[in-house]
C-alpha cells in the first residue's frame, strides 16, 4: 500500500531544511523503489500570506490523509502582530490537536566529536543519550476555561491545567515502552508538591509501574529536573512529562548538544501517524543565507521512516550516515569551530554519497 508523505516547509529556514530532507527522501525512493507518494503544501505565515489562514482546510484535510508529515518551522517577526487565531504557530498547534498527536518524542544526544560545542563541560556531557516523552495535546496549552478579563479592576488572565486519567495513561504507556527498548529507566516529572494535577499524574504513573517490572521508575519535580539536566544529564534515560514541563525540559536538553540544529522530533498518535520536525525554529535572521543546519530535519525524516513508514533499516542507515558525516569532520556553520563550514544546500548530497557507499 502506498505510503503518503506531506511536506510542510513553513517559514524561514523551514523552507531550506525541508528541501534538504526531500533531497535525501527522493534518493531513498529511487534507490530502494519505495512506494511513497509526496505532496508539498504551505503552512504557517507563508500560508497566511497566500490564503489568509496559517492552516488552510485543504492542508488539514491532506494532513489527515497522510501517513507522515515532514514539518519545517513556522513564525517570524513579520506575523507578530496578527491576532492569535491567525498566528503561524496555530498551524502547528492545530495539526497536533486535529490529528491527536499526543506523544512527542524528543531525543537529546551528543556526538562526542561535538562535545566542545556544548556549553557543558566535556566530562559531564559526553555520551549524552536521553529521550524526552512529552504529552502534546492536553494540559495548560489547551485547557478550558481560559481568558484575559479586561473589564474588571484590576484586569486579570487565567489558564486551566487539566489532565484526565486516559490522557496520562496513554502518554505513560509510550514512555514505559520506550524505556523497555532503551536503558530500562523512566523518570516521571511533575510538580506534585504544589499542583493537584501533578499529584494525580504521579499516582497514575506509579500505579502503571507494576505492569512494567523491567522498568525502574522514579519521580522528580520539574524545577529539580531542569537543574539536574545541566548538572548531570547522563543520569536520565527516558523522561516523561506534561505538555508545559515537557516543552521546557526538552528545550533545555536540546541545548546540551551544542546546537539545536542537530536534534529531531516525532509527534505520534495511536495509529502511528506522525508529524516529524526539527527542534529548532524558523530562524528568520539567517533565512536565505544557506547556513542553516538541516541535520535535525533529515534526522526527523529518519524518525518518520522508523515510526510511520515501516522502513526501520533505512531509518538506521540515515542515523549511521549522519554519524559518519560528523566523524569525517563535516560541519555546518552552527557547529563549526572556524570559518570553514558546509552550506545548507551541500549537506544532503554529502549524506547521499555516504548512503551510496553503505
Amino acid at each position: 500500500m502506498t505510503k503518503k508523505i506531506l511536506i510542510l516547509p513553513g517559514d524561514g529556514i523551514g523552507q531550506e531544511v525541508t528541501a534538504s530532507a526531500k533531497e535525501v527522501l527522493d534518493f531513498l525512493i529511487a534507490e530502494h523503489n519505495l512506494d511513497f507518494s509526496i505532496e508539498e503544501m504551505d503552512a504557517g505565515g507563508t500560508a497566511y500570506d497566500k490564503f489568509g489562514s496559517p492552516l488552510p482546510e485543504k492542508v488539514l484535510a491532506k494532513a489527515k490523509e497522510s501517513d507522515a508529515i515532514l514539518f519545517g518551522a513556522v513564525g517570524g517577526p513579520k506575523w507578530d502582530d496578527l491576532d492569535w487565531d491567525n498566528r503561524p504557530e496555530q498551524a502547528l498547534l492545530s495539526l497536533r490537536k486535529e490529528l491527536e498527536l499526543f506523544a512527542n518524542l524528543r531525543p537529546a544526544f551528543l556526538f562526542n566529536e561535538l562535545a566542545a560545542a556544548s556549553p557543558i563541560k566535556n566530562h559531564i556531557i559526553e555520551n549524552l543519550d536521553i529521550l524526552i516523552v512529552r504529552e502534546l495535546t492536553g494540559g495548560i496549552y489547551f485547557g478550558e476555561p481560559r481568558a484575559i478579563v479586561e473589564d474588571e479592576n484590576p484586569p486579570y488572565a487565567f489558564n486551566t491545567m487539566v489532565y484526565n486519567e486516559n490522557e496520562i495513561k496513554r502518554i505513560a504507556k509510550v514512555a514505559f515502552e520506550s524505556a523497555q527498548k532503551r536503558g530500562g529507566k523512566l523518570c516521571s516529572v511533575e510538580k506534585a508538591n504544589v499542583l493537584e494535577v501533578s499529584k494525580f499524574w504521579r499516582s497514575i504513573v506509579s500505579d502503571m509501574a507494576k505492569d512494567y517490572p523491567d522498568v525502574e521508575l522514579s519521580h522528580q519535580l520539574a524545577d529539580n529536573t531542569a537543574m539536574q539536566l545541566v548538572l548531570n544529564p547522563n543520569q536520565y534515560d527516558v523522561i516523561v512529562s506534561s505538555n508545559l514541563f515537557g516543552d521546557i525540559l526538552s528545550d533545555i536538553a536540546a541545548t546540551l548538544s551544542g546546537s539545536i540544529g542537530m536534534l529531531p522530533s516525532a509527534s505520534l498518535n495511536s495509529s502511528s501517524q506522525g508529524m516529524y520536525e526539527p527542534c529548532h525554529g524558523s530562524a528568520p535572521d539567517i533565512a536565505g543565507m544557506d547556513v542553516a543546519n538541516p541535520i535535525a530535519m533529515i534526522a526527523s525524516l529518519g524518525m518518520a521512516l522508523k515510526y510511520s513508514l515501516d522502513q526501520k533499516e533505512l531509518s538506521d542507515s540515515i542515523d549511521r550516515a549522519i554519524k559518519e558525516f560528523i566523524a569525517k569532520g563535516y560541519r555546518t556553520k552552527d557547529i563549526s569551530t572556524n570559518d570553514e563550514y558546509v552550506k545548507t544546500s551541500e549537506v544532503a548530497s554529502i549524506l547521499i554519497g555516504i548512503l551510496k557507499n553503505g
